[in-house]
């Protein structure tokens, strides 16, 4: 199979974008911190470069891979403006080359065309839906550290987290309600505006599906949170299970369609 691949000004951007997100997260140990910031923003802007040719250059495409892309641009955007009220956090370079992964990713499945008879609101709702998974993933971000801090004071080591746990823990859950909010209206516009969006009306497949299971998921772990108090393990445990189905939603479903059966939507 020949893969499709992104243009070479495309692939110019994502190859310098992810250098600037590596090579300082590889050495961030000999780095200054003044410097760290520059190359973050560097590639933070080439990131967006990236992004944007693949969405509006010569032949704009989208797809799995760009969707992850993009989420990770998102998730460390959230990232750097919650840094600036709690400089403590400690997840940029994870973040970094997690996003440098994901942008290599999407020049190599750049996904299929975009067709220019597409509805003019399709755009926003495919917003919503990246807005969505950025949120979740920051609050994933959080549970991660959340959960290696607790362990850390479980065996009489230092926490290393950077923050209080109770903070961690509110900021978690503030994500998680934020993307609970932004998960419901991405479904709530595929139920009434199918027809506008796609041209065609609300179907039960694999990504319907999955979305609604992770909706569901959600529901109960906020549910459970203010009702029953969940928190620690048990409360993060449900959060990864319900990222992940969500993750199935599009990005599996889409992958299937595009590395696997080589169809379109």
């Amino acid at each position: 199979m020949i893969l499709p691949s992104a243009s070479p000004i495309g692939w110019l951007l994502a190859l310098a974008a992810a250098l600037a997100y590596a090579a300082p997260a590889l050495a961030a140990a000999r780095l200054r911190e003044g410097w760290a910031r520059r190359a973050l923003r560097l590639a933070w802007v080439l990131h967006a470069g990236a992004l944007g040719w693949g969405l509006w250059g010569e032949a704009p495409r989208f797809g799995f891979a760009p969707a992850l892309s993009m989420t990770a641009w998102l998730a460390l955007t959230v990232y750097a403006i919650e840094r600036q009220q709690f400089p403590q956090l400690r997840a940029r370079w994870a973040l970094a080359l997690l996003a440098a992964l994901a942008l290599l990713l999407a020049q190599v499945f750049p996904g299929q065309p975009l067709h220019a008879t597409a509805s003019a609101w399709l755009p926003l709702h495919l917003a919503l839906g990246i807005a969505c998974y950025g949120l979740f993933a920051i609050a994933v971000v959080h549970a991660w550290l959340m959960t290696r801090a607790e362990r850390r004071i479980r065996s009489g080591q230092d926490p290393d987290s950077g923050m209080p746990l109770l903070t961690l823990e509110r900021l978690t859950f503030r994500f998680v309600a934020a993307g609970f909010v932004l998960l419901t209206a991405t479904l709530l516009a595929g139920m009434l505006f199918g027809e506008q969006l796609y041209g065609r009306a609300w179907r039960w497949e694999h990504k319907t599906v999955f979305s609604l299971l992770s909706w569901l998921t959600f529901a109960v772990l906020l549910l459970g949170r203010a009702r029953f108090g969940w928190r620690g393990r048990s409360a993060v445990r449900v959060l990864y299970a319900g990222a992940a189905l969500l993750l199935l939603a599009y990005v599996g479903s889409r992958f299937v369609l595009e590395v696997i059966l080589h169809r379109g939507v």
